[in-house]
């Protein structure tokens, strides 16, 4: 009997022993994205124009043309004498080129400005946050964009939040990355050293506490 507890106790350490190593193996696989630099942050991209945004669109001189319209579900608008009209995945000035050249048709010399009144941009733009975030979100990028900046938009970390195993998730190239984050120590601890910068399509998963 006493062969046979002390055989079991053996197992039971060795298991926790290879948890802890497959823990520590597992959270060492992801490089501090504190640490990462990408090249991509050094210049922010063209904002393109995304279902649900508002637009204001100014004709010169035809004040009549001129209207604020939203983008439709299916990126297109509909302004006075153009009927369907792709919008969304172009920047605003590429889009007002495109309406210069159909109003071209009935108006000589058409002059067009689109303004953005309203950001949501496209899917692939936004910064997707699941998991274990307060209100869990797809958010807008918006240019120098960072980790803290994520979480002030999805209102912090819930109490059963593993904040310092969060990953991010980024597709470079065409291959996808994963980083890991240290949300507990820049929000709960105030190290900036765990901010990091976030790109437009990112992904930020917030696993939940092991108990």
């Amino acid at each position: 009997m006493v062969r046979f507890l002390g055989k079991k106790l053996a197992g039971l350490r060795f298991a926790a022993m290879a948890l802890v190593a497959f823990g520590v193996a597992a959270c060492s696989s992801y490089p501090d994205a504190a640490d990462v630099k990408p090249e991509a942050v050094t210049q922010s991209p063209d904002y393109l124009i995304g279902p649900a945004d508002d637009l204001q669109i100014f004709v010169w001189r035809n004040p009549e043309l001129s209207t604020t319209v939203p983008v439709r579900p299916d990126g297109k608008i509909s302004v006075p004498l153009i009927e369907d009209l792709q919008a969304a995945g172009k920047t605003p000035t590429k889009l007002a080129r495109d309406i210069e050249q159909v109003l071209a048709q009935y108006v000589q010399n058409p002059v067009v400005t689109v303004i953005v009144t309203e950001f949501v941009g496209p899917f692939s733009q936004q910064v997707r946050v699941v998991g274990e975030a307060a209100e869990p979100a797809a958010i807008p990028f918006r240019e120098n964009m960072t980790v803290l900046d994520v979480m002030i938009a999805v209102g912090g970390l819930t109490e059963f939040a593993a904040g310092n195993r969060a990953v991010l998730v980024r597709r470079s190239t065409g291959e996808k990355q994963t980083y890991r984050v240290r949300l507990d120590d820049l929000l709960k601890d105030g190290d900036v050293s765990a901010n990091a910068d976030v790109l437009p399509g990112d992904v930020l998963i917030v696993p939940q506490a092991w108990f």
